[in-house]
């Protein structure tokens, strides 16, 4: 899923305004501030809402131990899928803008799709999941989506240093 999901986010095209950027020197931090403005609050938001789900889960949704373990596990291979929209466009609002255009981002996406379907409903046996009735997915894959308007939420903030950065370049 790691694999699929760094692949899909390659495959997107460099924008004008990427290009016109200088070079990142040697020196320069690994993760930005911009990325961090995006990936703590997702990273508590995935940690709260799986903790949730492992310590409550069963009372919540009233199934079994193996049901509730299956629903965190698919859970959080959907917070991962939402969250590759949210990682295209990291100062972007609009995460959706211009998606049409990289369909082999989209397909990959597609495929990881189908192949959580498949590990979740065919291949319990190999990857000890249990079945899911539709309103289980439901739950998973609505829990999972709230990544994209946390994720809208926080790209509100500003983030000290780029608005700098983006002045001067217009100069």
């Amino acid at each position: 899923m790691d694999t699929l999901g760094a692949l899909a986010l390659a495959t997107e095209q460099p924008t004008n305004d990427l290009m016109s950027k200088p070079p990142v020197g040697r020196s320069e931090p690994l993760i930005t501030k911009l990325m961090w403005r995006n990936l703590i609050p997702q990273a508590i938001y995935q940690v709260t809402i799986l903790l949730t789900l492992q310590f409550k889960g069963r009372s919540i949704f009233s199934v079994n131990e193996s049901v509730k373990d299956t629903m965190i596990f698919n859970t959080f291979v959907f917070c991962q899928i939402f969250n590759e929209f949210n990682a295209r466009k990291l100062e972007k609002k609009n995460i959706f803008k211009g998606i049409h255009k990289n369909k082999l981002f989209l397909a990959i996406i597609g495929i990881t799709i189908v192949l959580q379907l498949i590990m979740v409903e065919f291949l319990k046996k190999f990857a000890d999941t249990e079945r899911l009735n539709w309103g289980q997915w439901a739950a998973c894959i609505g829990i999972a989506a709230m990544s994209w308007p946390i994720g809208f939420l926080f790209k509100c903030i500003p983030v000290s240093g780029t608005q700098l950065l983006f002045k001067q370049r217009a100069s």
